[in-house]
């Protein structure tokens, strides 16, 4: 018969690698990061929404009826009056707040997926990826225990707002997943259009997206254009594979960083790129987002014992 430890050394190597992976329990800092991050762009999501409410969502707006889809609703369905949007509106606000500050988390991450999820159903035409991306990681958040750590939850659990407890980083690891997902996904729909193949797709993009009027010479430039649109697809690819090297994942970061910075200041995208950042946060490790305090202390203090060394130094050499 069998005992315990046999089953235990019998184990497939690769079975407890997937464990460790997804379930040893860590620190929540990273989660609490992500948390923090992601609160901070559902506010400013939310307050984007308000100078065209009503046009883009009432009953009066440019979409009457709400869109329907698959397997998907929202509150909007059921409560539809141009009041119910607007009360969506604050709670959306409050409940974004509440998880920046991680006040009630859970509650507050369930609320603002619900009602991210509620007003993209009642017009999904003014909406891009990034916005479903932002729908994703709000999920995400609504399932984990994301006010385990720099929280105002944690903060009345232990009496310290930067500290956290110790969790499976199973909901870190999704966001990590999702990242190469998206660039993988993001390649392989690149590498079949035609404008990516012959190199045009930049200038295509500077041309019909633009957040402001782009230069002649980077619209009408074919080595530029060419550059921009194999770089993209280089550095999605790089940030896919590499990012699960600890060699690589600081440069290929840094390059998608570079990446969708540019991408910020030259084209009408939305939120996408920052909701793009979020999943960047999902790999700074715990122990880092710990040590942040001390760090910002220590850069503080350096400016004012300089500045008494050289007091001191001048009142000696009087």
């Amino acid at each position: 018969m069998t005992d315990l430890g046999d089953l235990q050394r019998s184990r497939i190597p690769a079975f407890e690698g997937w464990r460790t992976f997804w379930f040893t329990p860590q620190p929540a800092y990273t989660l609490g990061l992500v948390r923090m991050a992601f609160g901070a762009l559902a506010v400013a999501w939310t307050l984007a929404l308000l100078p065209d409410l009503y046009d883009l969502f009432g009953r009066d707006g440019v979409a009457p009826q709400p869109s329907h889809w698959a397997y998907q609703w929202g509150v909007f369905e059921f409560w539809t009056s141009d009041q119910a949007l607007l009360i969506g509106w604050v709670v959306l606000l409050v409940a974004a707040i509440m998880l920046t500050v991680g006040w009630h988390s859970r509650l507050a991450a369930i609320v603002v997926f619900v009602l991210i999820q509620s007003f993209m159903q009642r017009d999904r035409w003014v909406f891009n990826g990034g916005d479903a991306l932002i729908s994703v990681e709000a999920m995400f958040l609504a399932l984990s225990s994301c006010g385990a750590a720099l929280s105002l939850d944690q903060r009345r659990r232990t009496g310290s707002f930067w500290s956290a407890q110790t969790r499976a980083p199973w909901v870190i690891r999704l966001l990590q997943v999702q990242l190469s997902v998206i660039y993988l996904v993001n390649v392989q729909a690149k590498l079949a259009g035609e404008a990516w193949l012959d190199g045009s797709a930049a200038s295509y993009a500077w041309r019909a997206w633009p957040l402001f009027s782009a230069p002649e010479l980077l619209t009408n430039s074919a080595f530029l254009s060419n550059v921009a649109t194999w770089g993209t697809i280089a550095i999605e690819l790089a940030i896919a594979v590499l990012v699960w090297n600890a060699r690589f994942r600081v440069w290929v970061l840094l390059a998608g960083v570079v990446l969708h910075l540019s991408i910020m200041v030259t084209l009408s995208v939305g939120f996408h790129s920052l909701a793009m950042f979020i999943l960047y946060l999902a790999f700074v490790p715990w122990i880092r987002v710990q040590e942040l305090p001390d760090q910002v202390r220590r850069i503080l203090k350096r400016p004012r014992q300089s500045t008494v060394g050289r007091v001191q130094d001048s009142e000696s050499a009087s």
